[in-house]
Protein backbone atom coordinates (compact mmCIF):
# COMPACT_ATOMS: atom_id res chain seq x y z
CA UNK A 1 0.00 0.00 0.00
CA UNK A 2 2.75 2.43 1.05
CA UNK A 3 4.99 1.91 -1.54
CA UNK A 4 2.16 1.86 -4.19
CA UNK A 5 1.69 5.61 -3.27
CA UNK A 6 5.48 5.91 -3.15
CA UNK A 7 5.74 4.64 -7.19
CA UNK A 8 2.49 7.03 -8.02
CA UNK A 9 4.64 10.20 -6.23
CA UNK A 10 8.27 8.74 -8.12
CA UNK A 11 6.62 8.94 -11.22
CA UNK A 12 5.18 12.51 -10.73
CA UNK A 13 8.29 13.77 -9.43
CA UNK A 14 9.68 12.14 -12.47
CA UNK A 15 7.63 14.06 -15.19
CA UNK A 16 7.60 17.41 -12.62
CA UNK A 17 11.39 18.19 -12.12
CA UNK A 18 12.63 18.46 -15.28
CA UNK A 19 10.63 21.33 -15.78
CA UNK A 20 12.00 22.94 -13.12
CA UNK A 21 8.41 23.69 -11.36
CA UNK A 22 8.88 21.56 -9.18
CA UNK A 23 9.67 23.00 -4.98
CA UNK A 24 10.57 20.98 -1.93
CA UNK A 25 7.51 21.70 -0.14
CA UNK A 26 5.27 20.81 -2.98
CA UNK A 27 6.87 17.40 -3.24
CA UNK A 28 6.00 17.12 0.67
CA UNK A 29 2.81 17.84 -0.20
CA UNK A 30 1.95 15.35 -3.01
CA UNK A 31 3.54 12.92 -1.28
CA UNK A 32 1.50 13.10 1.66
CA UNK A 33 -1.68 13.42 -0.65
CA UNK A 34 -1.29 10.41 -2.14
CA UNK A 35 -0.36 8.22 1.20
CA UNK A 36 -4.12 9.71 2.34
CA UNK A 37 -5.54 8.60 -0.87
CA UNK A 38 -4.99 5.08 0.50
CA UNK A 39 -8.05 5.85 3.19
CA UNK A 40 -5.98 4.18 5.35
CA UNK A 41 -3.37 6.88 6.30
CA UNK A 42 -3.72 7.74 10.26
CA UNK A 43 -0.42 10.45 10.06
CA UNK A 44 2.84 11.12 8.35
CA UNK A 45 5.19 9.04 10.90
CA UNK A 46 7.44 12.02 11.05
CA UNK A 47 7.90 15.48 9.34
CA UNK A 48 9.28 14.93 5.62
CA UNK A 49 12.70 15.07 4.81
CA UNK A 50 12.68 16.36 1.43
CA UNK A 51 16.10 18.00 0.18
CA UNK A 52 17.18 19.55 -2.99
CA UNK A 53 20.55 19.87 -4.12
CA UNK A 54 23.06 21.36 -1.44
CA UNK A 55 19.56 21.03 1.08
CA UNK A 56 20.02 17.22 0.70
CA UNK A 57 23.47 17.06 1.86
CA UNK A 58 21.73 18.43 5.23
CA UNK A 59 20.98 15.37 7.18
CA UNK A 60 18.01 16.08 9.25
CA UNK A 61 16.86 19.03 7.00
CA UNK A 62 13.01 19.73 7.44
CA UNK A 63 12.10 22.31 4.70
CA UNK A 64 10.20 25.50 5.29
CA UNK A 65 8.26 28.65 3.53
CA UNK A 66 11.82 30.37 4.10
CA UNK A 67 14.23 27.40 2.90
CA UNK A 68 12.07 26.19 0.04
CA UNK A 69 14.13 25.23 -2.85
CA UNK A 70 13.01 25.34 -6.50
CA UNK A 71 14.54 21.52 -7.87
CA UNK A 72 17.09 23.21 -10.17
CA UNK A 73 17.13 19.98 -13.51
CA UNK A 74 19.86 17.99 -12.45
CA UNK A 75 20.12 18.26 -8.34
CA UNK A 76 19.97 15.21 -7.06
CA UNK A 77 16.57 15.06 -4.45
CA UNK A 78 16.79 13.20 -1.06
CA UNK A 79 13.40 12.37 0.14
CA UNK A 80 13.12 10.08 3.32
CA UNK A 81 9.52 10.17 4.55
CA UNK A 82 7.10 7.50 6.38
CA UNK A 83 3.32 6.86 7.47
CA UNK A 84 1.55 5.55 10.17
CA UNK A 85 -0.88 3.05 9.33
CA UNK A 86 -3.08 0.77 11.66
CA UNK A 87 -1.15 -2.10 10.93
CA UNK A 88 2.22 -0.76 10.31
CA UNK A 89 4.82 1.81 10.36
CA UNK A 90 6.63 2.76 7.64
CA UNK A 91 10.18 4.85 6.73
CA UNK A 92 11.54 4.76 3.65
CA UNK A 93 14.18 6.98 1.86
CA UNK A 94 14.96 7.47 -2.16
CA UNK A 95 17.25 9.96 -3.48
CA UNK A 96 16.27 11.00 -7.24
CA UNK A 97 18.06 12.41 -10.47
CA UNK A 98 16.26 15.27 -11.64
CA UNK A 99 18.21 15.71 -14.78
CA UNK A 100 22.25 14.88 -15.65
CA UNK A 101 23.81 13.41 -11.96
CA UNK A 102 26.13 16.37 -10.38
CA UNK A 103 30.16 15.06 -10.77
CA UNK A 104 30.92 12.28 -8.00
CA UNK A 105 27.40 12.11 -7.39
CA UNK A 106 26.80 8.10 -9.61
CA UNK A 107 29.90 7.06 -8.25
CA UNK A 108 28.89 7.84 -4.10
CA UNK A 109 25.20 6.51 -4.98
CA UNK A 110 26.49 3.40 -6.03
CA UNK A 111 28.69 2.62 -3.00
CA UNK A 112 25.50 3.65 -0.99
CA UNK A 113 23.66 1.51 -2.29
CA UNK A 114 26.74 -1.41 -2.13
CA UNK A 115 26.31 -1.06 1.68
CA UNK A 116 22.45 -1.17 1.76
CA UNK A 117 22.76 -4.50 -0.03
CA UNK A 118 25.46 -5.36 2.43
CA UNK A 119 22.94 -5.17 5.30
CA UNK A 120 20.22 -6.63 3.29
CA UNK A 121 22.57 -9.77 2.79
CA UNK A 122 23.97 -9.83 6.13
CA UNK A 123 24.40 -13.31 8.17
CA UNK A 124 25.63 -13.27 11.60
CA UNK A 125 25.17 -15.59 14.91
CA UNK A 126 22.96 -14.71 17.52
CA UNK A 127 24.22 -12.49 20.43
CA UNK A 128 25.56 -9.90 17.74
CA UNK A 129 24.83 -6.46 18.20
CA UNK A 130 24.54 -3.45 15.64
CA UNK A 131 27.27 -2.05 16.45
CA UNK A 132 28.93 -5.90 15.19
CA UNK A 133 27.47 -5.37 11.97
CA UNK A 134 27.40 -1.36 11.26
CA UNK A 135 30.41 -1.81 9.07
CA UNK A 136 29.12 -4.04 6.55
CA UNK A 137 27.32 -0.92 5.42
CA UNK A 138 30.56 1.58 5.49
CA UNK A 139 33.28 -1.03 3.98
CA UNK A 140 32.16 0.22 -0.02
CA UNK A 141 32.51 3.71 1.06
CA UNK A 142 35.47 3.59 3.40
CA UNK A 143 37.19 1.95 0.53
CA UNK A 144 36.24 4.69 -1.54
CA UNK A 145 37.37 7.24 0.80
CA UNK A 146 33.80 8.33 2.07
CA UNK A 147 31.52 7.97 5.40
CA UNK A 148 28.69 9.02 7.09
CA UNK A 149 28.59 10.40 10.22
CA UNK A 150 24.67 9.26 11.42
CA UNK A 151 23.80 5.29 12.10
CA UNK A 152 23.08 3.11 9.70
CA UNK A 153 19.91 2.15 11.27
CA UNK A 154 17.57 2.36 14.28
CA UNK A 155 14.45 0.20 15.45
CA UNK A 156 10.61 0.59 13.99
CA UNK A 157 7.78 -0.07 15.90
CA UNK A 158 4.24 -0.88 14.56
CA UNK A 159 2.02 2.33 14.73
CA UNK A 160 4.69 3.24 17.41
CA UNK A 161 7.49 5.20 17.53
CA UNK A 162 9.25 5.16 14.17
CA UNK A 163 12.37 5.55 15.69
CA UNK A 164 12.32 3.21 18.61
CA UNK A 165 15.01 1.97 20.83
CA UNK A 166 16.39 0.12 22.13
CA UNK A 167 17.91 -1.90 19.07
CA UNK A 168 19.92 -0.26 16.18
CA UNK A 169 22.55 -0.72 13.91
CA UNK A 170 25.05 1.87 14.84
CA UNK A 171 28.29 2.14 16.45
CA UNK A 172 25.98 2.82 19.54
CA UNK A 173 24.03 -0.40 19.22
CA UNK A 174 24.62 -2.48 22.35
CA UNK A 175 21.44 -4.33 22.13
CA UNK A 176 22.09 -7.97 20.54
CA UNK A 177 19.56 -8.49 17.51
CA UNK A 178 16.60 -10.96 17.90
CA UNK A 179 14.05 -12.23 15.39
CA UNK A 180 11.43 -10.18 14.87
CA UNK A 181 13.18 -6.72 15.47
CA UNK A 182 12.16 -4.47 13.06
CA UNK A 183 15.36 -1.86 11.74
CA UNK A 184 16.13 0.68 9.58
CA UNK A 185 19.21 -0.01 6.80
CA UNK A 186 20.17 3.47 5.62
CA UNK A 187 23.55 4.30 4.56
CA UNK A 188 23.97 7.69 2.95
CA UNK A 189 26.85 9.79 1.38
CA UNK A 190 27.00 14.29 1.83
CA UNK A 191 28.89 16.57 -0.04
CA UNK A 192 28.24 19.91 1.33
CA UNK A 193 26.85 22.23 -0.70
CA UNK A 194 26.14 19.92 -3.43
CA UNK A 195 24.00 17.15 -2.75
CA UNK A 196 23.01 14.53 -0.36
CA UNK A 197 22.57 10.98 -0.91
CA UNK A 198 20.65 8.38 1.31
CA UNK A 199 18.95 5.08 0.33
CA UNK A 200 16.59 3.40 3.13
CA UNK A 201 14.50 0.06 3.75
CA UNK A 202 13.04 -1.43 6.43
CA UNK A 203 14.08 -4.93 7.24
CA UNK A 204 12.83 -7.81 10.06
CA UNK A 205 15.88 -9.93 11.63
CA UNK A 206 14.32 -13.41 10.52
CA UNK A 207 14.82 -16.82 12.78
CA UNK A 208 18.18 -18.61 13.25
CA UNK A 209 19.03 -21.20 10.14
CA UNK A 210 22.10 -22.79 8.89
CA UNK A 211 22.66 -21.58 5.55
CA UNK A 212 23.16 -24.04 3.00
CA UNK A 213 26.70 -25.51 3.55
CA UNK A 214 27.23 -24.18 6.42
CA UNK A 215 27.62 -25.72 10.37
CA UNK A 216 25.94 -23.07 12.33
CA UNK A 217 23.13 -20.94 12.64
CA UNK A 218 23.14 -17.70 11.72
CA UNK A 219 20.41 -14.80 11.97
CA UNK A 220 19.43 -12.18 9.00
CA UNK A 221 17.25 -9.97 7.76
CA UNK A 222 14.61 -10.03 5.56
CA UNK A 223 13.44 -7.01 3.43
CA UNK A 224 10.10 -5.46 4.38
CA UNK A 225 10.00 -1.67 1.75
CA UNK A 226 8.99 -2.19 -1.38
CA UNK A 227 10.08 0.64 -3.79
CA UNK A 228 12.04 1.74 -6.75
CA UNK A 229 15.65 2.16 -6.48
CA UNK A 230 16.79 4.67 -8.88
CA UNK A 231 18.79 3.14 -11.70
CA UNK A 232 20.06 5.85 -13.09
CA UNK A 233 22.75 6.82 -10.59
CA UNK A 234 23.93 3.87 -10.57
CA UNK A 235 27.35 3.22 -11.88
CA UNK A 236 26.69 -0.65 -12.89
CA UNK A 237 30.69 -1.82 -13.35
CA UNK A 238 30.65 -0.65 -9.26
CA UNK A 239 28.00 -3.75 -8.28
CA UNK A 240 29.83 -7.21 -8.09
CA UNK A 241 27.45 -10.18 -9.34
CA UNK A 242 25.57 -11.13 -6.25
CA UNK A 243 24.79 -7.53 -5.94
CA UNK A 244 23.81 -7.03 -8.92
CA UNK A 245 21.59 -10.36 -8.33
CA UNK A 246 20.11 -9.09 -5.08
CA UNK A 247 19.15 -5.34 -7.06
CA UNK A 248 17.72 -7.32 -9.88
CA UNK A 249 15.99 -9.59 -7.46
CA UNK A 250 14.83 -6.90 -5.60
CA UNK A 251 13.43 -5.05 -8.81
CA UNK A 252 11.56 -8.17 -9.80
CA UNK A 253 9.78 -8.58 -6.45
CA UNK A 254 8.71 -4.59 -6.46
CA UNK A 255 7.27 -5.15 -9.52
CA UNK A 256 5.09 -7.77 -9.00
CA UNK A 257 4.17 -6.86 -5.62
CA UNK A 258 3.00 -2.99 -6.74
CA UNK A 259 1.80 -3.48 -10.05
CA UNK A 260 -1.77 -4.98 -8.82
CA UNK A 261 -2.29 -1.87 -6.77
CA UNK A 262 -1.80 0.66 -9.29
CA UNK A 263 -5.28 1.01 -11.07
CA UNK A 264 -3.08 3.51 -13.97
CA UNK A 265 -1.94 1.58 -16.63
CA UNK A 266 0.28 4.30 -16.49
CA UNK A 267 1.63 4.03 -13.14
CA UNK A 268 2.57 0.41 -14.15
CA UNK A 269 3.99 0.98 -17.13
CA UNK A 270 6.20 3.35 -15.26
CA UNK A 271 7.27 0.48 -12.58
CA UNK A 272 8.03 -1.83 -15.45
CA UNK A 273 10.74 0.64 -16.58
CA UNK A 274 12.25 1.32 -13.51
CA UNK A 275 12.34 -1.79 -12.13
CA UNK A 276 13.47 -3.53 -14.89
CA UNK A 277 17.03 -5.30 -14.69
CA UNK A 278 19.84 -3.07 -14.94
CA UNK A 279 21.93 -3.25 -17.91
CA UNK A 280 25.37 -2.87 -18.59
Amino acid sequence: RDGAALVRFLRWVDETAPGGGLTEIAAVEKLEALRAETGELRDISFDTICGAGPNGAIVHYRVTRDTDRTVVPGDLLLVDSGAQYLDGTTDVTRTLATGPAPEGAARAFTLVLKGMIAIALARWPAGLAGRDIDALARRALWAGGLDYDHGTGHGVGSYLGVHEGPASISRRGLVPLEPGMILSNEPGCYREGAWGIRLEILVAVTPPAVPEGGEREMLGFETLTLAPIDRRLIVPDLLDPPERAWLDAYHARVAEALAPLLPDPADRDWLAAACAPLAD
